[in-house]
């Protein structure tokens, strides 16, 4: 009973103390890129606590250095995925991939990813908790933000470019996608 009363007060105390509008912007004191680098193995994307979307861009896949999906010392995008896991050590997620591209594809075509790669630079990506933004070389600005069980999306292209989305359902399933 002693220690709920100490916290309760020491919460109160805080409120007073900080007031209101420090209290709800604490988020800017986050820094998503913390644990990017060498081997911390996370991410910088969208995520919510207890959330079943880790939404976030891959610069790797399936390595040991940067197995959550992502290395800072990368300065490509391969795809944005759904799935991530921060800080083991061993690759897994990145399933549900998805690239924004300014140049025509081939229906039906399988393995585009490699092709459609895009560089960035960190002076042009932004990441707060909840909320990822970057824009890509080809002039594409991608924004992820996700919910407890959604991702979203928002991608906003050049005028005058050919809008294309690929999706790859079967990343991870397995090596050899045969067509119908």
């Amino acid at each position: 009973m002693k220690y709920k009363l100490s916290i309760l007060l020491f919460v109160f105390i805080v409120q007073q103390f900080l007031g209101q509008d420090v209290q709800n912007n604490l988020t800017q004191y986050v820094n998503p890129f913390i644990g990017t680098d060498k081997e911390g193995h996370t991410f910088p994307g969208a995520i919510v606590p207890f959330g079943m979307i880790q939404l976030s861009p891959d610069t790797r896949i399936k390595t040991s250095l940067g197995s959550s999906g992502y290395h800072y010392s990368d300065s490509t995008i391969l795809s944005f995925s759904h799935t991530h896991l921060s800080g083991t050590g061993e690759g897994s997620g990145g399933d549900f991939l998805f690239m924004p591209v300014t140049q025509s594809i081939r229906r039906n075509s399988f393995n585009q990813f490699p092709k459609c790669a895009s560089s960035f630079s960190h002076s042009n990506e932004f990441a707060s908790p909840g909320y990822y933004k970057v824009l890509l070389t080809n002039n594409i600005t991608v924004e992820l933000t996700a919910t407890k069980r959604v991702g979203l999306h928002k991608y906003t292209f050049p005028d005058t470019s050919s809008r294309n989305i690929i999706l790859d359902l079967v990343h991870g399933i397995n090596d050899k996608v045969d067509s119908l």
